[in-house]
């Protein structure tokens, strides 16, 4: 029997590592279209108890564009690992036009919090070197780490054991070394040996901190690190917005990365990205001013900002994994639905501002009255269309949505100047 031994702590060695170029398509619209991550990319996924953090990684398990994933469930419940079981193996997944199962590119390494101290802490970097060994095939691979603060734990107990001189919390202090080492693993690679072939590691952590505090020790010392922060916040779970990403805290550093290939799908993309995170930020700010002297102190064109905002939480960010069309969101389906919001956001501005100079002003009241029935009911069942729509097809749909949006605020605009 051929067999292979690897000590799991030592990196498996490359040729080189490569600067990476693709994104992580995650089938989750706020995490594609605004904090995108790459193959081979470093992301961390922080949020308190029930907000979310083992339904993103699963669902990046199921729908992402990696071609391996290595699930390990680091010290967490054990009917998490068993819903893996359960769900995983009855799901498919299209590749060169054939179905395939899920399960058959998935490793699942099961630690849950009833099992040993050292094997807690020996899972994180099983998880890893087998996913080395999958790069080193020419595989792009995703590591799912459920969760990093339950190795951390394990880390801390141990180090207790040894007498180690404990630093913030009681955890060591070479805490920030261990997690830099292991995130380090990551990458796009030119792989040892023949034929030539390039592999890539992308690791999504998740990080359970305290009562939700991003500042203990082990989200501190994470955020240093990775390149991708998707935070979640608990209030956004407790409204049930899920995925409860919240819009102003995440960030991403791949975007300069990826511009060259979202420009290839869309060149009007990253204005659309732009567009979309001022109104959400824009909406942060007139909050404040609403709550202190009420809606009616505003102008026109920050109640179309409200409202367009309002649209883009509802309808955009929100996404329902248990639905039959909106449990995946193909890349083609997330830039439609932007340019649509775009472009009724850019109408909605340009309609306020040059019906001013007409006999008949323009409010955004009447502009939500006019546009109830169709326009903005169009924009409200966007997220409908099934994610299995040919791309054509898809595109198809969208295109003409803008393209309604823009002739019906043109008719809109000739009777104001009547």
């Amino acid at each position: 029997m051929l067999s292979h031994f690897w000590p799991v702590r030592t990196p498996r060695p490359c040729i080189e590592k490569l600067p990476a170029s693709e994104p992580l398509l995650t089938g989750q619209r706020v995490l594609d279209a605004l904090y995108p991550s790459v193959l081979g990319g470093t992301c961390a996924i922080p949020g308190a108890f029930g907000c979310g953090k083992t339904c993103i990684s699963q669902a990046l398990s199921k729908y992402s564009n990696s071609q391996c994933v290595v699930y390990v469930g680091c010290g967490e419940r054990g009917n998490e690992m068993a819903e893996v079981l359960d769900e995983f193996p009855d799901l498919k997944v299209t590749i060169d036009g054939q179905e395939h199962g899920i399960m058959k590119r998935t490793c699942l390494i099961a630690n849950t919090s009833n099992m040993p101290v050292a094997a807690r802490e020996a899972s994180i970097y099983t998880g890893i070197t087998l996913s080395e060994y999958f790069r080193d095939m020419g595989k792009d691979v995703a590591m799912m780490a459920d969760s990093t603060s339950r190795w951390a734990e394990a880390l801390r107990e141990i180090s207790g054991r040894l007498a180690e001189m404990p630093a913030d919390s009681g955890f060591p202090a070479h805490l920030g070394t261990k997690l830099a080492q292991f995130y380090e693993r990551a990458g796009k690679v030119v792989c040892q040996g023949s034929p030539n072939r390039k592999g890539s590691i992308s690791i999504v952590g998740a990080v359970s901190p305290p009562g939700g505090d991003f500042s203990d020790p082990v989200t501190a010392a994470t955020l240093d690190i990775v390149q991708v922060f998707w935070g979640l916040d608990k209030k956004l779970a407790q409204r049930k917005h899920f995925p409860s990403v919240n819009w102003n805290i995440s960030y991403s550093n791949y975007d300069r990365v990826l511009t060259e290939y979202y420009n290839q799908k869309d060149p009007e993309f990253m204005k659309y990205k732009a567009t979309i995170k001022r109104i959400l930020q824009d909406e942060n700010d007139l909050i404040e001013i609403v709550q202190l002297v009420g809606k009616d102190s505003l102008d026109e064109e920050q109640k179309a900002t409200l409202e367009v905002a309002k649209l883009i939480k509802e309808e955009f960010l929100q996404q329902n994994a248990f639905s039959g069309h909106d449990y995946n969101c193909p890349l083609p389906k997330t830039i439609g639905m932007m340019k649509c919001i775009v472009t009724y956001y850019d109408q909605c501005r340009k309609v306020l501002k040059e019906s001013q100079s007409g006999e008949r002003k323009i409010s955004m009241a009447l502009i939500e009255e006019t546009f109830a029935t169709t326009i903005c009911q169009q924009l409200t069942r966007m997220k409908f269309i099934l994610p299995t729509t040919p791309v054509t097809e898809l595109k198809a749909q969208l295109d003409r949505l803008a393209e309604e949006i823009e002739n019906g605020f043109r008719q809109l605009l000739l009777g104001s100047h009547k």
